[in-house]
């Protein structure tokens, strides 16, 4: 994958050039790399710096929900998740709390779940205006395409608030939960230090997204900027895709057999497993322990080495497919096709659902109704959750959404005509009004909400299926809460027509959360995984005529330069296995030279010839701290190890006349 390097000399990395070519302007280049070569680390190396801890606490932090679940690492067959949390909905399973979040009107936090939503709900409008109220906000970090420390949210009443403070405080919060639970557990002060943290996060999520929720730990006391392997970000799809492994029978819904199981027929209505699947839950959930096999469960032993499935992980916000194949005979995982998806997530029901309002009630109406009366429009929302949710293929009645009260008084105030007259006069036929104060809608009035969500959905499957790398996938794993909507799994099973099997576990909500604790336990599970984008850095060649462009040359004290020659470290969609290592040496330009400041660039392309080429963006800063590492030797050899196999890139660094440890950092947030 690397090109074959000439002898030292003959590059000189540029110390990548803001005005892209040629770089003239650029002075001294800053480094001059040595020796490029990809090494591949033993398993064995890794697993002797594994710090010990007692527990595995991990955290799903999802879009419209969250939760917690732990292990005692001397119990790694028990998975117990949190304590039920107060004040959940009718209809709605609370074995997660909402991900919302109040702070008081001077900025400090209140509380969090549903908590937060009760209390901001029971505030006088006149009062709740000045309280800041976050819902969602999650999905923030996918959107922003220039992520960084100082990315704003938007409260309810419109206010800004530091998106990193809020991802903080929610942090702290499950932090200060989950450590409650344990003291409250073992019967003494439960010590932070002895918890591995697990955070979940979409495995679509570019780098800085990653690295802000690391930063937000620090922030939030979660784990210290000192003791960074305390905390692992896991991947959702992984997550599940290491939990589906452990199943037995007894505790999915498979619809895709011909034979009657857990006591029902796939020729039956689509959503009467998962009726019968929530009922199963529902009795079991006095109990909050899970026991998971130590073997591999029995699914498994249909499996053989080289097997493929597809877990499709969807979510409030994202929806996220991930390719894996089974290496036995330990079940290790490969990744065959790098993990895609994109934001297709329960969430875009409501956003039509918001549409479908200005549509009948005008979109001036519906934003000014927000502001100023926020707390209702959050009790508008959370009565179409509960509707939306009874959503299902085969439903001939109506189904009813409860208007507050202060929405029909506002409109009155704001129109001068009732909700009724609105209604009779916006040609949504599929919408009445019922007497009783509700918004009628006929089952097809709600499935269209569905339909822009499922259809990105299925066209992303049917894309992701015609891959050569996904030919003979035998079970497609649907997991994540949007998983439990019959309408979604009726779509997928359409479009799969038997191809393979699908199997939906039985708390579907609560996979990725135990398989991030499976995860903590053993991060080296996954062993291959596959680079989204292709990383490198801008260098300096020597210039060959006829090979290289005429603009990209450069001439310094007599040598002919060619500028913004793209040093590929790892190609998109390359295997990279964990522990595996990419060298480069370095050498700084002047002996009394502090920091090496090197730009990492990155594109969806494969196969990239110069930094400027379209597509190509700068994307982090790979930082050797060089101070205090002078030596006598006439040239300073500074050998840099980057890290791609593992779900963050990560940089070491050695002086190698010394053998002394560089500090090195990539930095994917400050551009």
């Amino acid at each position: 994958m690397m090109t074959e390097y000439q002898t030292a000399t003959d590059k000189i990395i540029a110390d990548a050039m803001a005005n892209p070519s040629p770089a003239k302007s650029m002075g001294d280049p800053g480094i001059t790399p040595l020796s490029p070569s990809h090494t591949q680390q033993n398993d064995t190396d890794q697993v002797q710096s594994e710090p010990s801890f007692v527990v595995v606490v991990a955290i799903d932090f999802g879009t419209t929900s969250s939760g917690y679940a732990y292990a005692f690492t001397k119990e790694p067959e028990c998975i117990h998740t949190m304590r039920r949390w107060e004040g959940g909905d009718p209809g709605v399973s609370n074995q997660k709390t909402p991900t919302t979040i109040l702070l008081t009107p001077d900025r400090k936090f209140h509380s969090f779940g549903y908590a937060a939503r009760d209390f901001y709900h029971d505030l006088d409008p006149s009062e709740s205006k000045h309280w800041l109220y976050l819902e969602k906000f999650k999905m923030k970090l996918h959107t922003t395409a220039n992520l960084s420390i100082d990315t704003d949210l938007h409260a309810a009443n419109g206010k800004r608030v530091k998106a990193l403070d809020i991802f903080a405080y929610a942090l702290a919060f499950f932090k200060e939960q989950a450590l409650k639970e344990l003291s409250d557990q073992t019967g003494g002060e439960f010590d932070n230090n002895d918890v591995r943290w697990v955070i979940t996060v979409p495995a679509i999520w570019k780098m800085p997204a990653k690295q802000f929720m690391r930063e937000a730990s620090y922030k939030s006391g979660l784990v210290s900027r000192e003791n960074p392997e305390q905390l692992i970000i896991a991947l959702e799809p992984e997550a599940a895709s290491i939990y589906c492994r452990k199943l037995r029978l007894h505790q999915m819904v498979d619809l895709g057999t011909q034979t009657t199981q857990n006591g029902f027929s796939p020729t039956d209505n689509v959503g009467s497993g998962m009726t019968q699947a929530k009922e199963h839950v529902r009795r079991n959930r006095q109990s909050r322990t899970f026991l998971v096999e130590n073997v591999v469960g029995e699914l498994w032993s249909e499996l053989e080495e080289g097997d493929r499935y597809v877990v499709v992980d969807c979510g409030g916000g994202t929806v996220d497919l991930t390719v894996h194949q089974i290496r036995l005979p330990e079940g290790h995982l490969k990744e065959l096709y790098k993990a895609s998806g994109g934001p297709y997530g329960s969430i875009g029901i409501d956003y039509e659902f918001e549409k479908l309002l200005c549509k009948i009630f005008g979109q001036d109406f519906i934003d000014q109704f927000k502001i100023k009366r926020p707390a209702a429009w959050v009790d508008l929302m959370i009565a179409f959750e509960s509707r939306k949710r009874a959503a299902a293929p085969d439903r001939t009645n109506p189904l009813n959404i409860n208007l507050p009260f202060s929405f029909i008084d506002y409109y009155k105030k704001f129109r001068g005509h009732s909700v009724e007259h609105a209604l009779r006069k916006s040609n949504v036929d599929f919408v009445k009004w019922s007497s009783q104060g509700m918004l009628r809608m006929s089952p097809d009035a709600m499935n269209s909400l569905f339909k822009p969500t499922i259809d990105h959905i299925i066209q992303h499957l049917t894309e992701l299926f015609e891959k050569p790398e996904v030919s003979d996938i035998k079970f497609l794993f649907l997991v994540g809460g949007f998983a439990e909507s019959p309408l979604l799994q009726q779509a997928v099973q359409n479009m799969l027509q038997g191809r393979s099997r699908i199997i939906i576990p039985h708390d579907v909500g609560l996979t990725i959360l135990k398989g991030a604790v499976l995860f903590g336990l053993d991060p080296s599970v996954i062993k291959v995984r596959r680079s989204p984008l292709t990383y490198g850095v801008g260098v300096l060649n020597r210039f060959v005529e006829g090979k290289h462009p005429a603009e990209k040359l450069l001439v310094k004290d007599g040598t002919r330069w060619c500028t913004d020659v793209f040093d590929t470290f790892i190609a998109a969609d390359q295997s990279v296995a964990l522990g595996e290592m990419v060298k480069r040496s370095y050498t700084p330009a002047k002996p009394s030279q502090q920091v090496i400041v090197i730009h990492v660039y990155c594109s969806e392309k494969e196969s990239v010839g110069f930094i400027s080429e379209p597509g190509v963006r700068k994307c982090g800063t790979l930082r050797l701290d060089v101070s205090g590492t002078e030596s006598t030797a006439p040239r300073r050899e500074i050998q840099t190890l980057m890290q791609f196999g593992d779900t963050e890139i990560r940089a070491m660094a050695v002086d190698v006349s010394t053998g002394r440890t560089v500090k090195a950092s990539i930095d994917f947030l400050s551009q």
